[in-house]
C-alpha cells in the first residue's frame, strides 16, 4: 500500500487550517452570545440594577459582539499567513485584551448584583 503523497513544502497541513477556522467560528458563536446576552439585559430584566447600569452592561455586550468577530477574523489571518509562511504563531495580545475586557463586564455584573440585593 502506496504512502500518501506529501502536501508540497509551502502548503500548510490542512488539519492545522481546518482547526483555525474552526475557532473563527467560535469567535462567531461567542459574538452570537454577547449579542443575544446584550439584547436580553436590555430588555428582558427589568429587576437588574437601575436603567443606566442595564443600558450600559446591554450596549458594552453588544459591542463587544461587534468586536468578537473582528477580532477574530484578525486572528484567522495572522494564523493562515503563520501557517503558509512556516512562521511562528501570532501573539496573543489581542485575545488578552478580549479575556481582560470580559472579565472586567462580568465582574461589574457581579457587583452590581451583590449591591442589589
Amino acid at each position: 500500500m502506496a504512502d500518501a503523497p506529501n502536501p508540497p513544502p509551502n502548503r500548510p497541513d490542512e488539519r492545522f487550517t481546518l482547526a483555525s477556522e474552526r475557532t473563527f467560528l467560535a469567535w462567531i458563536r461567542t459574538s452570537l452570545g454577547l449579542l443575544a446576552g446584550g439584547i436580553a439585559m436590555v430588555h428582558l430584566v427589568p429587576e437588574f440594577g437601575t436603567g443606566w447600569v442595564r443600558t450600559l452592561l446591554g450596549l458594552v455586550l453588544i459591542l463587544l459582539a461587534v468586536a468578537a468577530p473582528i477580532a477574530g477574523l484578525h486572528r484567522w489571518l495572522q494564523v493562515r499567513r503563520a501557517l503558509e509562511a512556516g512562521a511562528p504563531m501570532p501573539e496573543e495580545r489581542d485575545l488578552w485584551v478580549f479575556a481582560v475586557v470580559i472579565a472586567g463586564v462580568a465582574a461589574f455584573a457581579a457587583v452590581v448584583t451583590v449591591l442589589g440585593s
